[in-house]
């Protein structure tokens, strides 16, 4: 393919990628690889670069465009290598009008970064949308952390993570046999910490509540050597039946999968009612933590959507603590630095639940800052994605 009809083709995938974000359809990954398969005659490095296109462009612009024209425009108002590409030739983008549209550029909407927690600040704005790092978890049951410092030695450990491993962004680790032979996880270092947070032992009863794939479950098996008994739960068919492959690649055997009749939820755990010594509930939230991987996130939030998401949280929160045994800990946990679903919702549960108390401590030195009863990481602070952790106890 020429340069030029590259960029046409970006122009509109990201048409695809907007109204998708708008109607809360399928996402942006998702959306790209079925334009791929639509244009097979497109090679390995004219997917790479329409890849670039597209994610460039999706970076700089702040909220779903008119168009992806409009998108590819305002990157080509900063770029005269790109803006010579509108040069109308033949399968590319037609020539530049003076008075054509332009994406507005920036973090985020203003209206959303109203929501910020308090402790985010504008300096760390840079750090929300730079590629994110491709961090490694040792799987404890097969193997650890020096093991992934065999296989890849251009990697660094993580702060605060003894099981992490740090590689350069897109590193292809997924592809090395020790992957197959499940020796580790690609993880993110924030869910590292969660996963850790939850204080997890041997013998112990464990439910993950919002289970999807598996990733949460899979460390808490590795943290305990496979030596609890966990439940993992769901709504999500598709999601869930992704865990036992997974388990059983990892050496995880003792996980089980119950997938959950939304509303149903505490009929269908009815036998771990005030049974559980853990409770995880990472629950489904705005993902305004994750925008380094997922950047089209902060086009798809709106206002109904951010309510609905606080409802399904506060729900979740009263479900799990439920389950919660006498002295047993739940840990609450969005990847979100949005004020009102990190530490509003704990302060809310915390007041109309009087038998229940903050922990404080769970988390490595130098690692999170304090969110009313919880813990902020971010990006710039933490290196990791954008998390509020909270660990919570039940009284005795």
């Amino acid at each position: 393919m020429r340069t030029a009809a590259r960029v046409q083709a970006a122009i509109e995938i990201l048409d695809a990628i907007a109204a998708s974000a708008r109607e809360g359809g399928a996402p942006a990954d998702s959306l790209f690889s079925t334009a791929m398969r639509e244009r097979r005659y497109a090679g390995s490095k004219d997917r790479r670069a329409i890849r670039a296109y597209v994610y460039d462009a999706i970076r700089a612009v702040r909220s779903a465009p008119v168009s992806g024209r409009a998108a590819m425009l305002a990157l080509a108002d900063g770029d005269p290598e790109l803006a010579a590409l509108f040069d109308g030739s033949a399968y590319g983008p037609a020539p530049i009008a003076p008075d054509e549209p332009r994406a507005e550029t920036g973090l985020a909407a203003q209206a959303l970064i109203d929501l910020f927690d308090s402790l985010v600040g504008e300096d760390e704005y840079g750090a929300m949308l730079d590629r994110a790092s491709l961090d490694l978890r040792a799987n404890r049951i097969k193997a650890a952390a020096a093991d992934l410092a065999a296989h890849f030695p251009e990697g660094e450990a993580i702060a605060g993570v003894p099981d992490g491993w740090r590689l350069p962004p897109e590193t292809a680790a997924a592809q090395h046999a020790a992957y197959a032979d499940g020796a580790f996880e690609v993880q993110d270092a924030a869910s590292q910490y969660a996963s850790a947070a939850l204080d997890a032992a041997p013998g112990q009863a464990i439910v993950d509540l919002c289970a999807g794939g598996g990733g949460k479950t899979l460390a808490i098996a590795s943290l305990t050597g496979d030596g609890s008994d966990i439940l993992a739960c769901d709504t999500n068919r598709a999601r869930l039946q992704q865990l036992p492959p997974r388990a059983e690649r990892a050496g995880a055997t003792r996980i089980e999968t119950r997938l959950l009749n939304p509303g149903q939820e505490l009929d269908m755990l009815a036998e771990w009612r005030g049974k559980a010594d853990r409770v995880f509930v990472d629950a489904p939230c705005s993902g305004s933590g994750t925008w380094r991987r997922s950047p089209e996130l902060r086009w798809r939030l709106t206002p109904a959507r951010l309510e609905r998401h606080l409802a399904d949280q506060a729900k979740l929160l009263a479900i799990g603590a439920d389950l919660v045994a006498p002295g047993g800990k739940l840990l609450y946990a969005v990847c979100s630095i949005i004020a009102r679903e990190g530490r509003a919702q704990v302060d809310e549960f915390l007041k109309q639940n009087p038998g229940w108390t903050a922990d404080g401590g769970y988390l490595p030195g130098g690692i999170g800052r304090a969110a009313g009863h919880g813990f902020l990481l971010t990006p710039a602070h933490d290196g990791c994605d954008g998390f509020f952790l909270a660990r919570l106890t039940r009284a005795c």
